[in-house]
């Protein structure tokens, strides 16, 4: 009987690992981001939470405030994300395409190491401003739930639009590109 009850509990024990599984694919799958994602979403336009943060491309400092009256797409990675690997080479497409029509790029390496990120900014030949918050204090005011996340930021310094996850599809690159000409235009 002693051999039964462990076939049992064994048993048991994987079919919980397997829900767990199942569980956290389901999050992955259906993950909406968070609240200022899903305000973007529903049209809402939450104001942009403003971050001044030291910059990783040069000297100083860069203030989210300090770029009211430009449309901005705020990007948040880290070097060891697969997925923002994918999808730098387009967001620095997109920030040549349209810096001369008063759009910014911003990317915000989080969770990360200085020089990790200051690697990966010059693997990708990154040109767009890049600022470094190694501890993650602009994470929670933005609801981000994991990398990568991009937020389209209009002149007036609302949120229009929130990519959760890359922006690596064709479909979701031409919503990108949707949201950074509606922005521009306003």
């Amino acid at each position: 009987m002693g051999r039964r009850l462990l076939l049992v509990a064994q048993g048991v024990a994987v079919g919980l690992v397997v829900l767990l599984f199942a569980l956290l694919l389901w999050k992955l799958v259906e993950d909406e981001g968070g609240g200022l994602a899903r305000a973007a979403t529903r049209g809402d336009l939450p104001p942009a939470p403003d971050f001044t943060l030291e910059r990783l491309d040069r000297d100083g400092d860069l203030s989210l405030a300090e770029l009211r009256g430009k449309a901005v797409v705020v990007n948040f990675w880290a070097s060891w994300c697969i997925p923002c690997k994918e999808e730098a080479p387009f967001l620095e497409q997109v920030w040549r395409e349209h810096r001369d029509h008063g759009l910014v790029v911003v990317g915000v390496d989080a969770k990360d190491f200085r020089r990790d990120a200051r690697s990966f900014i010059r693997k990708f030949d990154l040109t767009f401003p890049t600022v470094f918050d190694g501890r993650g204090s602009t994470l929670e005011p933005y609801g981000i739930t994991g990398f990568p996340e991009t937020f389209v930021v209009d002149r007036a310094g609302q949120v229009t639009e929130a990519f959760v996850g890359a922006v690596n599809s064709d479909e979701d690159r031409e919503r990108l590109r949707g949201a950074v000409s509606s922005a521009l235009e306003q």
